[in-house]
């Protein structure tokens, strides 16, 4: 099969508010991208990447992602992923991986039962994704959350965590989980394979010094790195 195409591509759901701070920070690394619809089929050889953007998404009432994942636009995507494709899910792009099974897990209201929106830090555990390899293990990133259902919890421990919340130097700590998630977890990705990565915190709003943080550029730079490369899918 000829190599899919060199470029990314940004779902918008109704309800999303974090779509085009994603194109954004995308096209601030020089990744070529594009803003699709949810209702829209998913066109697995046009893109070798998908990023499930921060927000909110029809029937989220019911529970974060639960109707969103039976969008048009899923089904394509869950066979990109099965394929190989780089899908990347951030906060209730997150949820919405949970609830289609392409990331092992379940969100529950955060430990507070209030809307959690504030920086944290986050931790470093595993630099073997195509959406780490910029990091470091052990690097602290600050990102900032805002979400109501990021307690995680694991199915069996099978969750592969890519990220814990942590102080700012590192410690991993009750104090500094701020939504109760299992072993402060903040972002996990599938095994084998590791080209799905789902996280709680906004790195396309921790991309800019103006911001307050450009830490979450890495994730970024790294994503875009692997689109200019793509691997047959």
């Amino acid at each position: 099969m000829e190599p899919t195409a060199a470029r990314a591509a940004v779902v918008q759901f109704p309800g999303t508010n974090c779509e085009r701070e994603t194109v954004r920070a995308l096209r601030a690394v020089e990744c070529p991208v594009d803003l699709i619809w949810h209702a829209d089929p998913f066109p697995p050889d046009a893109y070798s990447a998908v990023v499930l953007p921060g927000g909110f998404a029809h029937g989220d009432h019911l529970r974060a992602g639960a109707i969103a994942r039976f969008a048009p636009v899923m089904a394509g995507i869950e066979r990109f992923a099965q394929r190989g494709g780089l899908v990347l899910g951030i906060c209730n792009g997150f949820q919405m991986l949970l609830e289609a099974g392409l990331l092992p897990g379940a969100m529950l209201r955060n430990a507070s039962l209030e809307f959690r929106s504030e920086w944290v830090y986050c931790r470093v555990e595993s630099t073997d994704s195509p959406f780490l390899r910029a990091a470091s293990k052990g690097l602290v990133l600050k990102m900032p959350i805002a979400h109501g259902e990021g307690n995680y919890v694991a199915v069996d421990d099978e969750a592969r965590v890519a990220m814990r919340y942590c102080d700012a130097e590192g410690n991993v700590s009750p104090g500094a989980n701020p939504n109760g998630a299992q072993a402060n977890i903040a972002a996990i990705q599938n095994e084998p394979g590791n080209n799905i990565l789902g996280l709680m915190p906004h790195p396309e709003r921790a991309n800019d010094c103006l911001l307050g943080s450009e830490d979450g550029r890495l994730i970024f730079e790294a994503l875009a790195a692997a689109v200019r490369q793509p691997a047959a899918v």
